[in-house]
C-alpha cells in the first residue's frame, strides 16, 4: 500500500522546519521566497498534496463553496452549480452541494455547511430565514442568494433585472396583438415570480389589456396541467410563463389540444434554457446573463473571503429577449 506524503516529508527533504511548510499550505504567514521555493520543489518531487480537512483545523476555513439548490428538476440550476464548479476549481475552491426538499433551507442543510467549515456559501432557489441567514455572518462566513432577493439590507444578492425584463416581455406581446394575456407564475414565495408578474401585469393595466394569473410550481409538470385547465375555458392571445421549463410544459399542453402556436396563441418563457432552442420547442425567451450573474457572485465571494467585511448589496444584471417561432 502506497505511503501517504505527510507535510514532515515535505519538510524533510526541503531541509526546513514542519511550520515552514504549514506556513506556505496553510496559514498564508509570511514566509521567504527563498523557503517557499524550497517547499514547493520538494512538495512536486514528493506528490504532495495539502490536506484539506488539516488546513481547516488551522485557519477555521476550508476551501469548499457551500452550494444549496432546491429545484435539481429545473435544467437552469444544473447549468448554474456546472458554472460555479467550474469557475471556482479555477481559484482552488470545490464546492460542497446541499439538496434541500423544502421552500425553506432547513437546520439540518446549515449544520451540513457550517460542519464542513465552508468558506462561502450561496443560496439559489430556496428560501432562507433571517435567523438562520445570520447564523452565517455571526461566524463571518459570506452568503449570496442568487437569483433571489431577501427583504433585508443585511446580505448580498444577485439576479437578472426580473421587473425590467417583465415589462419588456409585456411590451413585446403587446407590440405583436396581444388583447388578452395569462401570467402563469411559480412559487410565489420566491422574488423572482413575484417581480416576473409585478413588471408584467405593471404594463398591462397601463394598457388597459385584461389578464389572469395562474399559479404552478416551476415544473414542467405544473406548466403542462394548467394550460390544461386554462384552454377548457378560455384561449388567451399569448402566455407569459414564469420559466422554461414551465413554458415547454404548456407547449406541449397546447400541442395536444390541437392549439396553434404562434397562430392561435403565443408563448414565452424566461431562462433560455438549452432545451427551449430545441426544434422541437423553439421558445421564445427570456435570456438571464448567467454568466455575468457567476462572475459577479464569484468576485464578492473571493473578496470577502480573503477579507470579510460582511458588505451587502442587491446586485441585478441585465438580460434579452431572445425571439423563436413561439410567438
Amino acid at each position: 500500500m502506497k505511503k501517504t506524503v505527510t507535510a514532515k516529508d515535505v519538510a524533510k527533504l526541503a531541509g526546513v522546519s514542519q511550520s515552514s511548510v504549514s506556513r506556505v499550505y496553510f496559514t498564508g504567514a509570511a514566509v521567504s521566497e527563498k523557503t517557499k521555493k524550497k517547499v514547493l520543489a520538494a512538495a512536486a518531487e514528493l506528490g504532495y498534496h495539502p490536506n484539506e480537512f488539516a488546513r481547516s483545523l488551522i485557519t477555521n476555513r476550508t476551501k469548499i463553496i457551500g452550494l444549496v439548490m432546491k429545484g435539481v428538476q429545473n435544467p437552469f440550476y444544473p447549468q448554474v452549480l456546472s458554472q460555479f464548479t467550474a469557475e471556482f476549481k479555477k481559484w482552488g475552491y470545490s464546492v460542497l452541494f446541499v439538496h434541500t426538499n423544502n421552500e425553506e433551507i432547513q437546520n439540518e442543510d446549515v449544520e451540513t455547511l457550517l460542519n464542513y467549515n465552508v468558506a462561502g456559501v450561496i443560496i439559489t432557489d430556496a428560501t432562507m430565514s433571517l435567523k438562520v441567514a445570520k447564523s452565517f455572518k455571526n461566524n463571518e462566513i459570506p452568503l449570496v442568494f442568487f437569483n433571489r432577493k431577501i427583504h433585508t439590507n443585511d446580505f448580498y444578492s444577485v439576479s437578472c433585472n426580473n421587473l425590467n425584463a417583465s415589462r419588456r416581455i409585456a411590451e413585446f406581446l403587446l407590440a405583436k396583438g396581444g388583447t388578452s394575456m395569462v401570467y402563469l407564475a411559480g412559487n410565489e414565495q420566491t422574488s423572482t415570480s413575484r417581480e416576473r408578474e409585478e413588471g408584467f401585469t405593471e404594463i398591462l393595466s397601463d394598457h388597459n389589456i385584461s389578464y389572469k394569473k395562474y399559479s404552478s410550481d416551476f415544473t414542467y409538470e405544473g406548466g403542462y396541467h394548467t394550460a390544461l385547465e386554462i384552454v377548457k375555458h378560455q384561449l388567451p392571445s399569448a402566455f407569459f410563463v414564469a420559466n422554461d421549463i414551465m413554458a415547454l410544459g404548456v407547449l406541449d399542453a397546447l400541442r395536444k389540444k390541437g392549439i396553434r402556436v404562434p397562430e392561435d396563441t403565443k408563448v414565452v418563457g424566461f431562462d433560455n434554457i438549452e432545451m427551449s432552442g430545441w426544434p422541437a420547442y423553439q421558445l421564445t425567451t427570456w435570456e438571464q446573463p448567467i454568466n455575468q450573474m457567476v462572475e459577479k457572485t464569484v468576485n464578492y465571494l473571493l473578496k470577502e473571503m480573503a477579507n470579510y467585511t460582511g458588505m451587502a448589496r442587491t446586485v441585478e444584471v441585465e438580460g434579452s429577449l431572445i425571439e423563436r417561432k413561439t410567438t
